[in-house]
């Protein structure tokens, strides 16, 4: 049997495979990284050009076809133009390039293409784009949530492919032809919805609008907090804030935080322009007490929070404004209201010690649950036990188990991206003026001056931003 050399071993068309793979990095709407966060992700224009180059000979192995090396590089440049139209992002689903493509491959392989196994599929851009190519293709992780996704995105789609939603606002439509996978994608987004509407009925009121100096109501993005400690000095013994900037906005006029105290309490009110102080946090050093201006070394700062004496105050509130946002400095109100107690069926697992990039138990974080606010907590675990009830209602509005589990492991992707922005080491971004998501890396860094959302606001962060994503990926498949 005669070997032949394929595509990949001679040449490929480097500069279009990469600057599609490039462009990737800037596609969010209907990307597969938007159904949930994978550290690996590879391009999947990367990932289709190299399974096709494997599989479709180069011409150089077929001189009975190609006897000249012109006639060869002639071929070449006509399989480069199929592989060059074949990764752009636009032309995922064109059939008819999708269609050139598998052809070269039954025509390299005698109508039997051989089945593709990815034994580390992590984010599974390989497995997808071998399915996309018409490959039988097999996946497989050691980490659970890898295998979630691999799930999410090549098996649990083609079983419910061309079925109708089972909701009820859905289901009896005749206007509307569920192609695909339209049909499950409309029920994630009812059943979204539906969640979240049963969610605001319990939680709701932890949610409250904020008025401004106007008294005009307007809905709240975040709650800006700062850690505390007691100053050492014990000349001063005043709340000390642990805060990297006291900026909120860099934008036009701006608007930062000034601290300020009443006897021993630090306080702390919003002020419109660009002259913030200095954060109290000195790089590596240690931080600084605005009172008494005392340098407190990081070794005291870890007792404190070893001991369970880092505490947290309110420093602004981050509101909408039609487009744009307001700043309001801390009520009363607002504080008492974010004082819930801790739900009873908090996570009682530990963080794991000396784990890479996790410093956080230096400061006495030592538990899961411990990396959010008690609001935070019980949102997180009304929005869980909501996905399980979920289930139930799909099932009693018609849908099979099978089907009602596969809704809701996308609904359960949501509720895990959402605590990946809703969690007490989400710092706030003050150019864009949003809550940046934790994982920006594969770290749990000290976060000194965090942001809270309103997982029922429309920012980043709300439970429903998260979805939009999730069914935008859809229209892809």
């Amino acid at each position: 049997m005669n070997y032949k050399k394929k595509l990949i071993e001679v040449a490929l068309p480097l500069e279009a495979i990469n600057a599609q793979s490039a462009r990737e990095k800037s596609i969010r709407h209907g990307h597969p990284s938007t159904l949930h966060l994978w550290w690996a992700r590879r391009p999947l224009a990367a990932a289709r050009a190299v399974i096709w180059a494997s599989l479709v000979d180069d011409p150089s192995s077929l001189p009975e076809q190609f006897p000249t090396e012109d006639e060869q590089n002639l071929e070449r440049e006509r399989l480069f133009k199929i592989l060059s139209e074949l990764v752009k992002w636009e032309n995922s689903n064109n059939q008819d390039i999708l269609a050139a493509a598998k052809a070269e491959i039954m025509k390299s392989t005698g109508g039997n293409p051989p089945a593709l196994l990815d034994p580390f599929a992590g984010g599974g851009a390989i497995p997808l784009e071998a399915q996309r190519l018409g490959l039988e293709a097999h996946a497989g992780d050691l980490n659970p949530v890898a295998v979630m996704i691999n799930k999410a995105m090549i098996e649990i789609p083609p079983k419910f492919a061309g079925q109708s939603p089972v909701n009820p606002d859905s289901r009896h439509r005749l206007d509307q032809q569920w192609l695909g996978v339209k049909g499950l994608a409309e029920d994630v987004r009812y059943y979204g919805e539906w969640i979240k509407q049963k969610a605001f009925e319990s939680i709701g009121y932890l949610y409250p609008k904020v008025k401004d100096e106007h008294e005009q109501e307007h809905t709240i993005i975040a709650w800006i907090w700062a850690r505390i400690v007691l100053c050492p000095n014990p000349a001063c013994q005043c709340e000390m804030p642990l805060v990297k900037s006291f900026e909120l906005s860099r934008k036009v006029e701006g608007s930062y935080i000034q601290p300020y105290y009443e006897d021993k309490s630090i306080k702390f009110s919003v002020v419109k322009g660009k002259n913030a102080p200095v954060g109290t946090i000195i790089n590596r050093r240690g931080a600084r007490c605005i009172n008494c201006s005392s340098t407190v070394d990081f070794v005291y700062i870890r007792g404190e929070g070893v001991n369970k004496r880092i505490e947290s105050r309110l420093m602004a509130i981050v509101a909408a404004q039609g487009k744009g946002r307001i700043f309001i400095s801390p009520t009363q109100q607002q504080i008492d209201i974010s004082n819930v107690a801790r739900p009873e069926i908090a996570p009682e697992s530990d963080i794991p010690e000396k784990a890479l990039g996790i410093n956080i138990r230096a400061y006495g974080f030592n538990s899961h649950k411990e990396l959010f606010t008690n609001r935070q907590l019980t949102a997180i675990t009304t929005f869980s036990n909501l996905v399980s009830e979920a289930q139930d209602q799909i099932v009693s509005d018609g849908g099979s188990t099978e089907y009602a589990r596969a809704v809701c492991v996308y609904l359960a992707f949501g509720v895990s991206r959402m605590s990946d922005i809703n969690n007490a080491f989400c710092r706030w971004e003050v150019t864009k003026t949003q809550v940046r998501n934790l994982f920006t890396r594969q770290a749990i860094p000290i976060i000194w001056d965090y942001a809270e959302n309103n997982v029922f606001g429309t920012a980043a962060g709300g439970y429903m931003v998260v979805y939009p994503p999730l069914l935008k990926y859809w229209k892809k498949c």
